[in-house]
């Protein structure tokens, strides 16, 4: 039922600004800005030390055997 509300109000506020006409009477103009200076900010970051290993493993993987089915027993 929330879910239908919601989706009735959208609708209804899709069509009300698609109802507007709007017309541009005068044209803008950005400000002038005097940009001098500035200082970034400084970070001291202390990292974390990590320690990686590299190790060989041997891992037995289990075979498979697959056998075709008959063209004539679909259920197979």
């Amino acid at each position: 039922m929330r879910n239908l509300v919601i989706t009735l109000l959208s609708g209804a506020a899709a069509l009300s600004l698609t109802a507007c006409d709007v017309e541009q009477t005068e044209e803008g103009d950005l400000p002038e800005v005097n940009v001098e200076g500035g200082n970034l900010p400084e970070f001291d970051v202390d990292a974390a030390d990590v320690g990686v290993q590299v190790e060989e493993k041997t891992i037995e993987v289990p075979t498979l055997e697959v056998e075709e089915a008959d063209a004539g027993d679909p259920g197979r």
